[in-house]
């Protein structure tokens, strides 16, 4: 009866184990269309190579797989992250393809302010772990700025604070970057607007500030939670220009109040930071100014008092004189005698010089070097020669040693009488450049000899006369009446009878011949 009852049909429908699987998805998904799920994230290790992130929402007695596609999860406010307490908004669907159940997140939000908190605690110990809140990074504020950039909502009443307290206390030019201070894309703005500042550069349309101020009003801790945000804090950390956070009242803190370089209670207080106050840098600067005048008076009364102590302990210009006058006076008198002096040693120098110069000793001078010359011309060939022989035994042995190598050695070879031709052309211009000296030089000596020659002067009208003895007469003392004498005039000698100047010239019976063999002329009598 048992197997009876077992084996009789029976009227349930069949489904295959997708449309099973699909009914199920079907009323899972109609029963829990839209949810909120409250729960710990667990498993989560960052999105996955698609884009997709998934992990699983658990309490202390459940666990529920979570999963938010790549376009959702580019749009979150707050990012998962391991152990936080949130708040998932979505539906529940079941995957077929290992028969489980899981949550399509849409939205994610922390579970209340102490999530809130204790997520920004954890993101500051791991930025505070990178050194992004280091002292040592920190830039110091410029005393004076040119230009102030603000990172703030153009319409609030934040910008309107800013701009009247820098005007109040210096006037400098402020540019705004317009951002959304509150909302899900404030971090990024904010982040955007510090890295669009420092992106400026010399030749930009908009002169690049000395000074960034990121300013917001105050507000709760959901209102100032893009200012939490790690792009903004490593925009704040990274940034060139210096940076004042003014987020927020004084009891409020973010995390870019820890990267920033100065940190402001208020956005007021900011400004105040930002600019010194005009009127008090004008009083100090008429201080420095009146402080400089009586310094400087000061100086010039002790330098007066200084420049008359030394002045009264200079001599006088008389006495500082006195003894130049003394010898110049001395050196006046006895110049006319040494001029005397140095000019009688001169002369006598210039005629002991004259007296040694004859045409012997300045032909002897001439042979003796045209001798010379001749001997270092033979010195040079044979300078040469021995240096051609050289180089042509250094030629040949080096022949000798690359024999096995005849490219080499008519390179060599080629090298050698290259340099044996330009060592010829060589010694052929030295020994030409030699000649030409030399006779440069005896053309020299022979004009000295010419000009230094009486009988150049016996050309210009003058005579020289001699006795029988051919001895030079220079005196008329020397010639005694009677006495036959020798004129020799440019063009040869005569012979004339010398008689006292009492008595009358009478020709002599014969004429007298002189060197050239020429009658001297009748009528030429004594020259004396």
């Amino acid at each position: 009866m048992a197997e009876l009852m077992n084996d009789s049909p029976t009227n349930a429908a069949e489904f295959t184990v997708s449309e099973l699987s699909g009914s199920i998805r079907r009323a899972v998904e109609d029963a829990f269309g839209n949810v909120r799920v409250r729960g710990e994230i667990s498993g989560y290790r960052g999105p996955h190579s698609s884009g997709h992130a998934y992990f699983s929402l658990k309490d202390d007695r459940a666990r529920i797989e979570a999963v938010i596609w790549k376009g959702v999860f580019s749009r979150l406010k707050h990012r998962p992250e391991e152990g936080l307490e949130v708040i998932a908004s979505g539906k529940i669907t079941t995957y077929a393809g290992s028969s489980k159940y899981q949550i399509v997140i849409e939205a994610l939000e922390p579970a209340g302010a102490g999530a809130l908190m204790a997520l920004i605690e954890e993101r500051r110990r791991k930025l505070a772990a990178e050194g992004l809140f280091d002292e040592g990074r920190k830039q110091l504020l410029p005393y004076m700025p040119i230009v102030i950039g603000v990172v703030t909502s153009p319409t609030g009443a934040v910008i309107r604070d800013i701009l009247h307290r820098i005007e109040d206390r210096f006037p400098v030019h402020v540019i705004v970057w317009p951002v959304r201070v509150q909302g899900d894309t404030s971090g990024d703005e904010v982040a955007r607007a510090i890295n669009g500042f420092n992106a400026l550069g010399p030749l930009s349309a908009i002169r690049r500030p000395d000074l960034i101020i990121v300013a917001r009003g105050g507000g709760s801790l959901e209102d100032l939670w893009g200012f939490n945000d790690e792009a903004v804090v490593r925009a704040a950390a990274e940034s060139d220009i210096p940076l004042i956070s003014a987020v927020g009242h004084e009891t409020d803190w973010t995390l870019i109040d820890h990267a920033a370089d100065r940190r402001a209670p208020t956005p007021t207080g900011a400004a105040e930071m930002a600019v010194p106050v005009k009127a008090d840098l004008e009083a100090h600067l008429a201080t420095l100014a009146a402080r400089l005048k009586s310094a400087q008076s000061r100086i010039l009364d002790r330098r007066r008092e200084t420049v008359r102590g030394l002045a009264r302990a200079l001599p006088t210009l008389d006495s500082v004189l006195a003894l130049p006058r003394q010898r110049l006076d001395r050196s006046a008198q006895s110049l006319g005698r040494a001029l005397e002096l140095n000019t009688a040693n001169r002369r006598r120098r210039f005629e002991q010089q004259a007296s040694r110069i004859t045409p012997v000793a300045l032909v002897s001078a001439l042979r003796e070097k045209r001798q010379q010359v001749r001997d270092k011309i033979a010195r040079m060939d044979r300078v040469q020669e021995r240096r051609i022989d050289a180089l042509r035994a250094r030629l040949e042995r080096h022949a000798q040693s690359v024999a096995t190598l005849p490219r080499r050695i008519r390179e060599s070879h080629a090298r050698g009488l290259e340099r044996l031709t330009d060592l010829g052309r060589r010694r052929d211009n030295a020994m030409s450049l030699k000649l030409e000296q030399h006779k440069r030089g005896l053309g020299a000596q022979a004009r000295m000899l010419q000009s230094l020659s009486y009988q150049s002067v016996l050309g210009r009208g003058f005579a020289v006369v001699r006795n029988q003895d051919r001895t030079l007469l220079s005196r008329a003392a020397q010639v005694e009446t009677g006495t036959m004498i020798s004129v020799e005039f440019a063009d040869g000698e005569v012979s004339a009878l010398a008689s006292s100047s009492d008595q009358p010239i009478t020709a002599p019976k014969k004429p007298a011949r002189g060197k050239t063999g020429k009658a001297t002329e009748p009528g030429q009598g004594s020259l004396f």
